[in-house]
């Protein structure tokens, strides 16, 4: 990891994110207490079940959210990419991190102490209504994960995935229909919930029926429109 300069009034995420909320004395708090950290591909951000000492905001790359079980096996919780930030719920409920993050491409991450983010929370309004529509989204994403795991096949639930990725990581505005993120096959069946050999029979299925194209590690969506459909199979 490499430490870099970066400044939040100039940053990308600083109209989509809780910063856009904060005033000039605010930023100006955040920017002296701030580190700014760029990790390669692979690189661990934090790990689960540790104490939480700050936020992280992403400015550029992506990132997984994985729980090991007992036996040690990953499960990928959800991504991060440019302008989420991360940590804030157990900083906020004080209880450990319960995930570890990981790189999946070179990433840029800021670093704001507890204090000074609590701080925040306490003193500016929209940041604390900000932070609770967070909470709250992240509650319903994980109800419908749950739903999903729970009353749709294999089938489905992968069409979803990859409409899922597809609409999160897009590839530019020249190429919307490419998966903007290069997953394992052994990551895409942990979202999917299912081994990977069943995901590597289904996408072959699937691009047989002409609904993805497959180059490499790299999908691209053709028929948005058929697995919008069997991704709605049991609803």
């Amino acid at each position: 990891m490499q430490k870099v300069t970066f400044t939040c009034a100039t940053c990308g995420t600083h109209n989509i994110s809780f910063l856009q909320f904060c005033t000039d004395e605010e930023l100006e708090k955040i920017m002296s207490a701030k580190t700014c950290t760029h990790y390669k591909k692979g690189q661990t951000i934090f790990d689960e079940d540790t104490q939480p000492l700050g936020l992280y905001c992403v400015n550029k790359g992506v990132i997984k959210l994985t729980r090991s079980n007992k036996e040690g096996k990953e499960q990928i919780i959800r991504f991060a990419k440019e302008s989420d930030f991360l940590g804030y719920r157990a900083l906020i409920a004080e209880e450990p991190l319960v995930a570890s993050a990981t790189c999946l491409e070179d990433t840029l991450c800021c670093f704001i102490p507890k204090n000074v983010f609590l701080e925040l929370i306490d003193s500016n309004p929209e940041i604390n209504k900000h932070m609770v529509k967070a909470l709250s989204h992240d509650l319903g994403m994980a109800s419908e994960k749950i739903q999903s795991l729970a009353q749709k096949s294999v089938r489905e639930r992968l069409a979803e995935t990859l409409l899922f990725l597809q609409q999160t990581f897009k590839n530019g505005q020249s190429d919307e229909t490419t998966i903007a993120v290069t997953l394992p096959r052994e990551d895409l069946a942990n979202i999917v919930g299912t081994a990977t050999e069943t995901v590597i029979r289904l996408l072959t299925e699937f691009k047989n029926d002409k609904l993805i194209e497959i180059e490499g590690k790299r999908i691209r969506v053709v028929n948005k429109e058929k697995l919008e459909k069997i991704s709605h199979a049991s609803v």
